[in-house]
C-alpha cells in the first residue's frame, strides 16, 4: 500500500505522526512525506488519481496542508481523515454551529473579527472564553473575565495582541465552571480512550497527565461528535461543568497521548481506512460498548496492517521525502494495552 503523509513544519519533529510514518513502513507499507511549509510541490504530478492508496494531513489549522488534501481528495484520492469532516471541525466558528445544530452539548458561540466586538455579550455571560477560530494546540486562548479586559494583551498562552492572529475570525463561549482539569476523549477508528490533563486556562493548577475510565454519557457524546463530523480519527475536549458535560473543542488527527499502543492503533487505523475508506460512524460502536451492563475488557483483537505482504519499494522523488530519522528505536510492533475500561473524569 502507498501512502502519502502532509506534514506541516510544527510537527516536523513530533512522534505522532513521525513515528506512525516509521511503523507504517516497517510494516511493508511505502510512505511518502510531503513537507507543505518547506518544499516545492509540482502539484501536476503529486496529486492525481491513482498516485496513492491515501493522503494523511497532520498539519497546523491555518496551514497549507489543508488545501493540498481538498485537491488530492478531488483527484478521486482517499484521504484520512475524510476532508470534508477536517473542514468542518478545522474552523471553530463552523463546528459551533454543525454541532449547535444537531443537538451536541456546546457552549453558546459568538463571533467577531475584533475582541472589543464581545463587549455586547450580556455581562451576565462573561467570564468568556475567547480563541482564533482557526486556532490549534491552545494557542491564543484566553479567559476574559469582565467586558473591560477584551483589550488586554494576550498572555502567556497566546501569541502577540488580543486580536486573532493574521486579522482573522474569533469566537468567544461563556466559561464553563469546572475542577481546572481537562477531560480529553480519542478516537482510534471506533475506540474511545480519555485522558485527563491540565486546562491552557488554568496551568497553575498541578494534574497528572493520565488515562482516565469513560462513562456512558461521555463516550455516547464523543461518538455522536464523529458521527455529526463524519471523522475517523479525532479528539474531544469536554468539561464537566455544573450542568453537565460540555465539548468545548474538537480536533482532526491530534495527539492520542496516554492512549496505549498509540502509534501502532493508529497505524492500523489508517491502513484501514485507507483500503476501506471512512466509514462516517464515528466511535458508535465503542460507546455502545461503554453504556453496557459491563465495560469490554481483555486483550483487544489483532490490529491489522501489521501483518502485510507488501513489498517496501524505494522512496520517490522530491517533493516527496523520508522523515528525520529516529533518536530512538520506534515503537514496538506487537501491541499489548487492554481495551479501557468505561468511566470518567475531567473538566476544565
Amino acid at each position: 500500500m502507498r501512502l502519502c503523509f502532509l506534514v506541516e513544519e510544527q510537527y516536523r519533529h513530533d512522534g505522532m505522526p513521525l513515528d506512525v510514518i516509521r511503523q507504517l513502513g516497517a510494516w511493508g507499507h511505502q510512505v511518502d512525506v510531503v513537507w507543505p511549509g518547506r518544499s516545492l510541490i509540482a502539484l501536476s504530478d503529486a496529486i492525481r488519481a491513482g498516485s496513492h492508496d491515501a493522503w494523511v494531513l497532520k498539519t497546523v489549522s491555518g496551514g497549507p496542508g489543508l488545501t493540498l488534501l481538498e485537491a488530492a481528495a478531488r483527484a478521486g484520492l482517499t484521504t484520512v481523515n475524510d476532508v470534508r469532516a477536517i473542514r468542518g471541525v478545522r474552523d471553530k466558528a463552523l463546528a459551533a454551529v454543525i454541532a449547535r445544530g444537531a443537538g451536541l452539548p456546546v457552549p453558546v458561540t459568538y463571533a467577531a473579527a475584533r475582541p472589543e466586538e464581545f463587549a455586547a455579550i450580556p455581562e451576565a455571560e462573561f467570564p468568556i472564553v475567547v480563541k482564533p477560530a482557526d486556532g490549534s494546540s491552545g494557542r491564543a486562548v484566553r479567559l476574559v473575565a469582565t467586558p473591560d479586559r477584551l483589550r488586554d494583551p494576550a498572555g502567556p498562552a497566546g501569541a502577540g495582541g488580543p486580536g486573532a492572529p493574521d486579522g482573522g475570525l474569533l469566537i468567544a463561549q461563556p466559561y464553563v465552571p469546572n475542577s481546572g482539569t481537562d477531560l480529553k476523549v480519542y478516537s482510534v477508528a471506533g475506540e474511545l480512550y480519555a485522558t485527563e490533563r491540565c486546562s491552557p486556562l488554568h496551568p497553575a493548577h498541578a494534574v497528572r497527565e493520565r488515562q482516565v475510565p469513560l462513562t456512558p454519557e461521555i463516550a455516547r457524546i464523543a461518538a455522536d461528535i464523529g458521527t455529526v463530523f463524519g471523522l475517523d480519527l479525532y479528539g474531544v475536549d469536554i468539561l464537566l461543568g455544573p450542568d453537565g458535560p460540555v465539548a468545548v473543542d474538537i480536533n482532526d488527527f491530534p495527539s492520542f497521548r496516554q492512549v496505549p499502543d498509540a502509534v501502532a492503533r493508529v497505524s492500523a487505523a489508517i491502513v484501514d481506512l485507507a483500503r476501506n475508506g471512512s466509514s462516517g460512524n464515528g466511535a458508535g460502536a465503542s460507546a455502545d460498548r461503554a453504556a453496557g451492563a459491563r465495560p469490554a475488557v481483555g486483550q483487544p483483537a489483532a490490529i491489522p496492517g501489521a501483518a502485510t505482504t507488501a513489498t517496501p519499494t524505494a522512496a520517490s522523488a522530491p517533493p516527496f521525502a523520508a522523515p528525520p530519522a529516529p533518536p530512538t528505536p520506534p515503537v514496538p510492533a506487537a501491541p499489548r494495552a487492554d481495551r479501557p475500561a468505561a468511566s470518567i473524569g475531567g473538566g476544565r
